[in-house]
């Protein structure tokens, strides 16, 4: 490290009387799903649920074999899966990416419809009626998965045109609707927010005056102001082909794709990312964003080999097992990454935003007050070669007193423990604190910071 009187300074000023509204960052959420159906561990049950999530978004992918034979449903895979994401305390948004080979007997990602569309709402009305109205598990219901790319996305349907998709939204929502009235309903979960049908789906929605509760993509990209980008471009299309705007939901994204070794896994830019991601779509307006994942998984061929082409089945193999994302907050061993405890810092932010700035571009901030404390989250990210600074916090209007001054880290120092999933501070002291109170934090590159200041008593 350099000696910290040469390190550049960015100054971050927080107002905490400057409040500016809810905080609400459990809206940036997680993920998971589409590579197994194996169900959470305890250890990853356990984590989530630290992180207090109100919505998860799943796969409900045709390897759960719910509807093996006209007539009979199996359940056996599904259940225990979805009683896993249900211990998290979250709600699910469940996308439908199953083919039962009763109803789709040739194995295409072109062919789209069913074979029978009263037989295949049938399904759907089953499907809903177990895990929306007898378990109360699904609250929102996704049509479809990246349809504008099938199978190299991870889903059996590929359907490029707007009417085509159209219809066989209407079509599978008309079931959820009737069996589960208050149920949320979207799509189309496009791979390219720009691609078909997603354009050709709006002006089908406004022509045929199909329900939307929300609109939905995917986006991964390691720049954090295209996460922002394309809410503004959502924006757009939605006022100019339907009219309105719904709820935007980002149902899986992460920072560019491409595989990597598992030391790189624990790499902080990668945790940096995240959350300097989160804090543009934050700003941007998004509604939901769902990292995607929890849980690293391995893909089994003969799963996929059922319902993907033999080219699919290979691009499986290689995405996951072969030269694997490592995408998620918890390794396939259950090993914990750097990304959790980014999530465990939003969590802990309190429930309303206080104004916060920082002069330097490269230095994101995000402040916030809940119950006797004010946070400060900052994050030292850059797509250019980025260096390590000092940063000020300069905390205005607060209430003076004894308080407890708690800096939190995630570096490449990896202070965690692995088996309590708790961060350990790197600076924790009591202090007075005036009513404009001044702390220093060193804030490497690829670093995020959380100080928390707390009322005592």
């Amino acid at each position: 490290m350099r000696q910290w009187t040469a390190l550049p300074v960015a100054q971050i000023d927080v107002d905490a009387k400057g409040v500016r509204g809810p905080l609400e960052l459990w809206r940036h959420s997680l993920g998971h799903g589409g590579i197994n159906w194996l169900q959470l561990p305890d250890k990853v049950v356990g984590g989530v649920a630290r992180l207090k999530p109100r919505l998860v978004r799943i796969f409900i992918q045709e390897f759960f074999d719910v509807y093996p034979e006209h007539g009979r449903f199996d359940w056996s895979r599904l259940d225990p899966y979805m009683a896993s994401f249900a211990r998290t305390g979250a709600k699910v948004v469940a996308a439908i990416c199953i083919k039962p080979r009763p109803l789709y007997p040739k194995i295409d990602a072109g062919i789209w419809q069913p074979s029978d569309w009263g037989e295949w709402q049938q399904v759907i009305a089953a499907m809903v009626r177990r895990y929306s109205v007898d378990e109360p598990i699904v609250t929102h219901w996704e049509v479809g998965n990246e349809v504008d790319i099938g199978e190299d996305g991870g889903c059996p349907y590929l359907i490029g045109d707007g009417e085509a998709y159209g219809e066989y939204y209407s079509k599978t929502i008309e079931p959820i609707r009737e069996v589960f009235p208050q149920a949320k309903v979207g799509g189309p979960a496009n791979a390219y927010l720009l691609n078909e049908p997603l354009p050709g789906f709006l002006k089908y929605c406004k022509r045929a005056g199909a329900p939307l509760d929300f609109l939905s993509w995917h986006l991964y990209h390691s720049d954090p102001a295209l996460h922002a980008q394309q809410v503004r471009f959502a924006e757009v299309l939605c006022r100019e082909l339907l009219g309105r705007r719904p709820e935007f939901f980002v149902t899986e994204w992460n920072r560019r794709l491409g595989g990597a070794t598992e030391d790189q896994s624990y790499e902080a830019r990668r945790a940096a990312a995240v959350a300097a991601s989160i804090i543009e779509m934050r700003r941007s307006g998004l509604d939901w964003s769902f990292y995607y994942h929890i849980w690293d998984q391995t893909c089994f061929a003969e799963d996929f080999a059922r319902f993907f082409s033999d080219k699919g089945v290979a691009n499986m193999i290689r995405h996951w097992n072969e030269t694997p994302h490592r995408l998620g907050l918890f390794s396939v061993e259950g090993h914990v990454r750097p990304q959790f405890f980014v999530y465990e810092m939003l969590s802990k932010m309190g429930e309303e935003q206080v104004a916060a700035r920082s002069d330097d571009r490269d230095v994101r901030v995000l402040a916030g007050r809940g119950e006797k404390q004010v946070c400060a989250l900052a994050v030292n990210y850059s797509l250019d070669e980025q260096g390590d600074r000092a940063a000020t916090f300069r905390f205005a209007n607060l209430t003076a007193g004894v308080k407890d001054l708690v800096v939190h880290r995630v570096d490449e120092e990896h202070r965690w423990s692995g088996q309590t999933l708790e961060l350990y501070p790197i600076e924790q002291r009591r202090t007075y604190v005036p009513a404009e109170f001044m702390c220093q934090v060193h804030l490497p590159a690829d670093s995020v910071v959380l100080v928390s200041l707390r009322d005592v008593g």
